[in-house]
């Protein structure tokens, strides 16, 4: 399923409908054949084995055994925080379900990361001359997020959200610089121009983003994804920050292993500097 939600913003209209479909009830549709689902999604079966295709898949089998497996993983982790928040939810069911969605993004998140791509960006962290880190809305505090714990060991860093800093920022960038642009959509322009302006420049470009096929992507020599589901309430937005936050701190953790000597000695310094502040 998180293969299907990652190839939504690519899909053509008829292939949507097939989407929908699957998503709505994967365990229902793991039991139609091909032409019930070309039915239910009102299309035609060739456009069945052209959704297969772009999932990666050779045969419908192969999408129904998909679903079937989905379905399973959807029941055991079902329960109380199962399903989409509704206005009339008590506080205690609202609770639930942003705990669930959570949970379910970061599994997914696991279960969909490129760890190579992960060792790719870690490495072309640790040894960057400069690091600018690119985010609006709640991808902004992500971001901020990021710099922060690259500026406690010692690693030149800036954070951006607003776009006129962060062109003017991306146009000081060259080849041995990274910029990290942070978008659940993939599609705010605000992180994907100044990330294209910043590899226009020479430097190493990272993108995280929620989905795949979107314009971030172009525009990333490294792609890192989560997979965080939407919802009506938007607890989906809560929940792609948390995907987010956790990619990033692993992103923060192989830096710091890469650098474990002088990391620490930065980590420890820039505790004692901070200790006299606490009660």
């Amino acid at each position: 399923m998180v293969r299907v939600r990652d190839a939504l913003p690519g899909l053509q209209p008829a292939e949507r409908r097939v989407a929908d479909a699957v998503l709505a009830d994967p365990s229902a549709s793991s039991e139609l054949s091909i032409t019930m689902l070309a039915t239910r999604a009102t299309t035609s079966e060739t456009t069945v084995m052209r959704f297969c295709r772009t999932l990666g898949l050779t045969s419908y089998p192969q999408l129904r055994l998909a679903l079937a497996a989905a379905a399973a993983r959807e029941a055991v982790w079902g329960g109380p925080g199962e399903g989409d928040i509704d206005v009339s939810d008590t506080l205690s069911k609202v609770v639930d379900k942003i705990v669930h969605s959570e949970t379910l993004a970061l599994e997914d998140t696991r279960a969909g990361l490129d760890i190579e791509a992960l060792q790719r960006a870690v490495d072309a962290i640790a040894g960057a001359r400069r690091i600018d880190v690119i985010g609006s809305g709640a991808s902004g505090f992500v971001a901020a997020d990021l710099q922060q714990k690259l500026h406690r060991i010692g690693l030149v860093s800036f954070v951006w959200s607003d776009i006129h800093a962060a062109l003017t920022g991306a146009a000081l960038l060259d080849a041995r610089d990274v910029a990290i642009g942070i978008s659940h959509s993939g599609a705010t322009l605000d992180t994907i121009d100044p990330l294209t302006a910043a590899r226009s420049r020479g430097a190493t470009t990272i993108a995280l983003t929620n989905f795949s096929g979107s314009p971030i992507a172009d525009d990333a020599d490294i792609l890192l994804t989560t997979a965080a589901r939407e919802t009506t309430f938007r607890s989906g937005a809560t929940a792609s920050r948390i995907a987010q936050l956790a990619v990033i701190d692993a992103l923060f953790i192989g830096v710091v292993q890469s650098r474990f000597d002088d990391a620490s000695v930065k980590l420890a310094d820039t505790y004692r500097a901070v200790q006299p502040r606490r009660r």
